[in-house]
């Protein structure tokens, strides 16, 4: 390769063997970071563009109103379920106003607020509210579908919330709906924890893992800490972004990727304090409220493979805020936690948008299943190599894009960059098309077996072409 990038050997969790060999095994490993990289040559990481789609649900119900937000997407088996906060008029953190909502939808599209019946929220118990009367937990209430072995069946569903005054305590529901408190000390004390905190169950680092806000260096950032049995945490560790500059991350919304969950996905919401677009005046004509005109926002994508590292390969925004001034006010367009399937070859995150304006609603988004960010190569064409990895299974499988004109061979190296014999690039067949898995073939071969638990290369050829992830199987 000639005029090719070098990256050096990021430390990983739990991920890289003594040797230096990256174990793959059979995971889908999304192009979302340099992890796999070695060289590029006239190819480059390419942030996606998420494409909005419906409006799935409007904010319109007496206890919900136009600064309803904090909102959270779970999927379990062939049902979603949606939480937000429910906040008619603007205040202090935590008023006794705030409840948390439930919407629910066998397909993400099509979205029902349920009368529950649970709590009696303005005067009536016909209203699709899950926590009332508890201030302030309302305020930033974040639940997550335990994914724990053996986790008990009353404890099927998790949540964190709280403010800085009183810290983060834990809350358990076995069916989603109804909520009590684990216990009624706090489980994490140290923390600003004004924003969504989110916690999960990592599979990868075999404990949970709690994000949430932190001020440092008087920027709006993110700590975490860790759990073995969610009662106990160890000591807040400060998120490090790496040589990039400092920015407000307002929301964090880590969660393992559901296809590699040895990756967390963070679509976090950038807030730029004093960057106005609208006026105040322009603001009430919209229906908002004019001390919601004076900021922006958009979303941004970070990623991390465990501990304290977020990886920020692309500070350009991920989710812009698009055409429209009620786009352009403030804390608008903060991502809801939560990035879920919603079809063949396509995923979806949502959405809030109009905040503190009588228009506010939740909006989904769609992209490309892995399609975060891809290795792109130009009509010129390039070249990528990865760092000596070790596999499992017999075939090798590729998420990728070309053009009519384009296309993607692959050869399969030696750790000493010697071409496996029968795998060489003359041998590799060209992939021309579109398709989440397809299979890479040499001669019309696809079997890898042979080479399966070997410290191999791949070197990518590619002529405008995307490639969105890979895996083994």
């Amino acid at each position: 390769m000639t005029g090719l990038l070098v990256f050096a050997m990021l430390p990983v969790w739990g991920q890289v063997g003594d040797d230096g060999v990256i174990h793959v095994g059979r995971r889908v490993e999304p192009m979302v970071d340099r992890f796999l990289i070695e060289e590029m040559d006239n190819t480059d990481l390419r942030l996606q563009t998420p494409r909005p789609a419906e409006k799935v649900l409007l904010l319109d119900r007496p206890w919900e109103g136009p600064f309803s937000g904090y909102t959270t997407v779970i999927r379990e088996n062939d049902r979603y379920h949606m939480y937000y906060r429910g906040l008619p008029t603007a205040g202090k953190d935590g008023p006794s106003a705030e409840t948390t909502c439930y919407a629910t939808s066998d397909n993400g599209v099509d979205w029902t607020k349920p009368d529950l019946g649970i709590f009696e929220v303005l005067g009536t118990r016909e209203n699709n509210v899950v926590l009332a009367g508890q201030a302030p937990f309302s305020h930033n209430f974040a639940p997550f579908l335990d994914t724990r072995p053996n986790v008990p069946e009353t404890e099927r569903f998790k949540a964190v919330a709280g403010t800085a005054k009183i810290g983060l305590l834990a809350f358990v529901s076995g069916d989603g709906l109804h909520w009590h408190k684990l216990r009624d000390a706090p489980i994490i004390t140290e923390g600003a924890f004004d924003s969504q905190n989110v916690a999960f169950w990592s599979e990868h680092e075999k404990r949970y893992v709690c994000y949430f806000r932190v001020f440092s260096d008087g920027f709006r950032s993110v700590a975490r800490c860790t759990s073995e049995d969610f009662l106990h945490w160890t000591h807040p560790v400060e998120m490090d972004f790496g040589d990039t500059p400092r920015e407000h991350l307002y929301t964090n919304q880590t969660r393992p990727y559901y296809r590699a969950p040895h990756l967390y996905i963070a679509i976090a919401a950038r807030f730029m304090p004093g960057r106005r677009v609208v006026s105040a005046k322009r603001m009430e004509a919209m229906g908002g409220a004019a001390r919601y005109s004076g900021d922006c926002s958009d979303a941004v994508l970070m990623t991390s493979r465990g501990g304290n590292r977020y990886d920020r390969t692309f500070m350009e925004g991920f989710l812009r805020p698009g055409m429209g001034l009620e786009n352009w006010t403030s804390r608008t367009n903060y991502p809801a936690c939560g990035l879920v399937p919603c079809g063949d070859g396509e995923m979806a995150f949502y959405v809030n948008r109009n905040y503190g304006q009588a228009s506010a609603h939740i909006q989904r988004i769609k992209l490309r299943v892995d399609g975060f960010a891809s290795v792109h190569a130009p009509y010129a064409g390039g070249e990528m190599l990865t760092r000596p990895l070790r596999f499992e299974g017999a075939a090798l499988l590729l998420n990728f894009s070309t053009s009519a004109a384009g296309g993607i061979r692959v050869e399969i190296q030696d750790t000493a960059g010697t071409p496996i014999p029968g795998f060489a690039l003359e041998d590799a067949d060209e992939l021309i098309g579109d398709a989440i898995a397809h299979v890479v073939t040499w001669h019309g071969q696809s079997d890898v077996a042979a080479l399966a638990g070997q410290a191999v290369r791949l070197r990518f050829v590619m002529k405008d072409a995307d490639l969105f992830s890979l895996r083994f199987q």
